[in-house]
């Protein structure tokens, strides 16, 4: 028996959601698994239809962790447990030490969450926490690094990069969709991500104005939602890019994959906001699955979703010479056929199937 133990987890929308989702039904062909997750409004359908046990916990968010808690300390009283799986140190903070003793346990890293001065208040819990895990999987070399600077030590980390479930196959209607809102546009610029200061989405609306008199017919489509949309509809009219840019707020998965497959370009010059910074990006693999290379931002995690050079390009996310000199660079001669072509090829390693061979491997 495989227990996980998750603050984020489908059917709702994100990386970290859709981390603990695949390495859920990862684990499910290894043996059986049971999840604790949050209650969420949509989750009776999702949890019917996958196979996994799911138990959520509803109730006041600084109550949630302890029930949580006794409800594992209390399952596993019970079963026989072959591994524990977290998705944040403050998932395994209240867990007793006694049950996590004698089994395998992960807590996995992202890199915003662990961003924490060293001998801050919040450091030295994370810490604690971390260190109830018998091995903490990072998810790229840049979180690895930030977690050895704040204080953990680099013989408990194990780097496991997230899988990935693509490619699937869409269906007609979405993809005639994905087609009409492209229409006969070049270059087609997508990118997947919430809309907040990290992505630098105000930096990608200002080069595709920049680029618009080198590809009169650009397009650029924004897939998510965020504290950002109303600043980035404002900024889109501002520039009048009424037509070469489109802001969904939310979609479809399968004309999601319609609209990553038909582009050109997958962007997201990621920066550090705060003490946000991008762990690793797994939407530059999710696009890769289709195709279409990637550009990223040249500071955090990005450089293992994507092959400078091979695959796709890093820049500075924060200057934008670099994004629109990088864009031009990828379609200069046709580049973005073969980045896309090499792109596909690099995706295969990040497939659920050979990811979860590795965390089998360390129990």
């Amino acid at each position: 028996m495989f227990v996980i133990s998750t603050r984020n987890f489908p059917p709702e929308i994100g990386g970290i959601q859709s981390l603990m989702g695949g390495l859920s039904l990862s684990l499910l062909k290894h043996g059986p698994v049971k999840v604790f997750a949050e209650k969420t409004s949509e989750d009776n359908n999702f949890d019917k239809n996958n196979g996994i046990d799911v138990t959520r916990v509803s109730g006041f968010k600084i109550f949630r962790k302890y029930r949580k808690a006794n409800l594992i300390r209390e399952f596993s009283l019970k079963n026989s447990v072959r591994a524990f799986f977290f998705d944040h140190w403050k998932s395994i903070e209240k867990i007793d030490d006694k049950i996590l003793r004698n089994t395998t346990s992960f807590c996995l890293i992202h890199s915003k969450e662990i961003n924490h001065i060293q001998g801050s208040f919040t450091n030295k819990r994370m810490l604690k926490a971390l260190n109830k895990a018998k091995f903490v999987i990072s998810n790229s070399e840049f979180t690895k690094r930030l977690a050895i600077k704040n204080g953990l030590s680099e013989n408990k980390i194990q780097i496991i990069h997230p899988g990935c479930n693509y490619p699937i196959k869409t269906d007609i209607k979405s993809i005639d969709k994905a087609k009409d809102l492209y229409r006969n546009c070049f270059p087609k610029i997508i990118t997947v991500a919430r809309l907040d200061k990290r992505k630098s989405h105000q930096n990608i609306l200002m080069t595709i104005k920049n680029l618009k008199p080198r590809f009169p017919n650009i397009k650029y489509i924004s897939i998510g939602d965020g504290e950002e949309m109303q600043n980035l509809e404002n900024l889109k009219n501002e520039l009048g890019l009424g037509n070469e840019v489109l802001l969904l707020k939310d979609t479809t998965e399968l004309l999601k994959v319609a609209l990553l497959e038909q582009a050109d370009l997958f962007l997201m010059p990621s920066v550090i906001y705060k003490k946000s910074v991008e762990g690793f990006g797994i939407s530059f693999i999710e696009a890769a699955a289709y195709g279409t290379g990637s550009i990223g931002g040249i500071i955090g995690g990005a450089s293992d979703a994507i092959q400078n050079g091979i695959s796709g390009y890093l820049c500075d996310g924060d200057d934008l010479n670099s994004i629109y000199e990088t864009i031009v660079k990828f379609f200069d001669n046709e580049n973005f056929k073969q980045l896309g072509k090499n792109a596909l090829i690099f995706s295969k390693n990040f497939n659920w199937d050979k990811i979860i061979k590795k965390y089998i491997k360390l129990i």
